[in-house]
């Protein structure tokens, strides 16, 4: 199932244990495990912790890109949960515990990849295809940091080696087109050094492939129309470069497409041939607590949770709850495989009573329930062939060289037939990120497909005045395209950062 092993070894967390205290007081300091990296077993392990900085990431899309979005419609019903706010467009966020967490967690990321590639050497690591690897993942999962970071934040301060904490406090935040560059730089040489393809121990590690799927992303969003002068979309035109990229990935034979959508995302099916990059989870039994995925948990909700007989507590509490929109709901056809995969409309409580509220099961498999709501084995897609697959119909619509509307039509109808949608001819811009909506929904892309394309205004808005019935989401505007720095960070050297407009 998974082969990735994202345990580490005792030494390596007391060398980076210190590190990661100090984000709330710098964005990373000093590693302390100067006699840790000395032979190859060492830097795997060290790898591997670059890779466990990614346990976060499957809820943080959820909820930060998800919950943003018009697929969830998440005001509160009393009290306040740390999501609301966030679909909400509420302008107090700095504070708010998931930008925080977000922040830090992307830091943790990157401390870990620049202690790798600060210490790699030949001595310590003398095989050259294995060295090449090793900074080949580096590179990738520091490009990866770094391009979550850029979506969410803006402008961020730049870190390509390991800093003491005195010299981070004096890292101001750089242009997002500086952090674009070492963001293309990373993916350029990780595609240079990456296999193709592992071996079934090291499944799930990144492939150059990925770095090309992830890099054609990264020029779609720096291509998209820029409605804030600091966010991610800077207006260039970078479609054809995205275009080759996701066409070498279409045609290097290592993905194909998966007939049935449901097993896509099936707990006995996981690294099936739509994966090309994923958060791998272990979990499902009591040795596993603490390396499995919680993001099932924060989508189903706790009295749904208490009906079904989940063994352990969790869920979203229901004066919470990230319901999916009606918009969204609505969007599906009667005979789309993909509605009710996706999406429970309603459900009975312990007592037999109907709730009528909808909520997301993408994630879901009650039978493979772990020992707590952090153990579900179950991995999540950040990159998938499907993805690229339509990633390459919108670079042609774009204006990408050397594609056609007949290839878009193509694309978007393979992707209709296995929902079980009948065809459509002359696929636009809309057409496809309606399809994409449909197709993705629950795995974090749609707040950053409305903001690559330039739509995100108009639709938020417009989904705003019908949805928002509770009247709580404030009207979208460009300040909103980007989250504020932490005010944790802020307060750690006045002066240091500066505060993103209309926070």
């Amino acid at each position: 199932m998974k082969r990735i092993g994202i345990l580490l070894c005792s030494a390596l967390l007391l060398s980076l244990g210190a590190c990661e205290d100090d984000l709330d007081q710098a964005p990373i300091s000093e590693a302390s495990a100067a006699n840790f990296y000395r032979n190859t077993e060492d830097f795997q392990i060290a790898v591997n912790g670059i890779y466990n900085a990614l346990g976060s990431y499957p809820v943080r899309s959820l909820n930060l890109s998800e919950v943003r979005s018009d697929n969830v419609y998440a005001p509160g019903v009393s009290g306040v949960r740390e999501w609301n706010p966030v679909n909400n467009f509420e302008k107090t966020l700095a504070t708010n515990p998931l930008i925080s967490d977000a922040w830090n967690a992307n830091y943790v990321g990157i401390l870990r990849s620049n202690t790798v590639l600060d210490k790699i050497n030949e001595t310590v690591v003398p095989d050259a295809a294995t060295r090449d690897r090793f900074i080949g993942e580096a590179k990738f999962l520091r490009a990866f940091y770094y391009f979550d970071l850029v979506r969410l934040f803006g402008r961020v301060p730049l870190f390509n080696r390991v800093l003491t904490p005195a010299q981070a406090l004096e890292v101001p935040r750089s242009p997002v087109e500086e952090v674009y560059a070492l963001i293309i730089s990373d993916l350029e040489d990780a595609i240079s050094k990456l296999p193709t393809t592992y071996n079934a121990q090291n499944r799930g590690r990144v492939t150059a492939s990925a770095a090309k799927g992830i890099l054609a992303l990264v020029h779609l969003t720096r291509s998209g129309p820029k409605l804030h002068p600091a966010g991610p979309t800077l207006g260039v035109n970078e479609y054809s470069k995205a275009l080759t990229l996701l066409n070498d990935v279409i045609s290097s034979g290592q993905y194909s497409w998966v007939n049935n959508y449901a097993s896509i995302f099936s707990y006995t099916n996981e690294n099936n041939p739509d994966i090309v990059f994923d958060v791998q989870a272990i979990g499902g039994s009591a040795g596993d607590v603490g390396v499995g995925s919680n993001l099932p948990s924060e989508m189903y909700e706790e009295l749904y949770a208490r009906a079904i007989g989940i063994p352990f507590p969790g869920g979203i509490p229901i004066d919470g709850p990230k319901t999916p929109s009606n918009d969204l709901i609505n969007s599906y056809s009667a005979n789309d495989v993909r509605d009710n995969f996706i999406i429970l409309p309603s459900y009975r409580d312990p007592n037999g009573a109907l709730v009528n509220r909808a909520q997301f099961v993408k994630f879901l498999d009650v039978s493979r329930a772990g020992v707590d709501r952090f153990n579900w084995p179950i991995n999540y897609p950040v990159l998938r062939y499907t993805d690229v697959l339509l990633l390459k119909a919108e670079a042609i619509l774009r204006g990408g060289a050397g594609g056609s509307q007949g290839e878009v039509d193509v694309i978007v109808n393979q992707v209709r037939a296995r929902a079980g949608l009948q065809p459509i001819a002359n696929v636009n811009l809309d057409m496809l990120l309606a399809e994409r909506r449909r197709e993705f929904a629950a795995e974090g892309l749609r707040w950053h497909d409305l903001v690559r394309t330039g739509k995100v205004l108009d639709v938020m808005n417009a989904w705003r005045a019908t949805e928002d019935v509770a009247r709580k989401i404030n009207a979208v505007t460009a300040n909103d395209i980007v989250y504020p720095i932490p005010q944790t960070q802020l307060d750690v050297k006045k002066g240091l950062y500066d505060q993103n407009p209309g926070y």
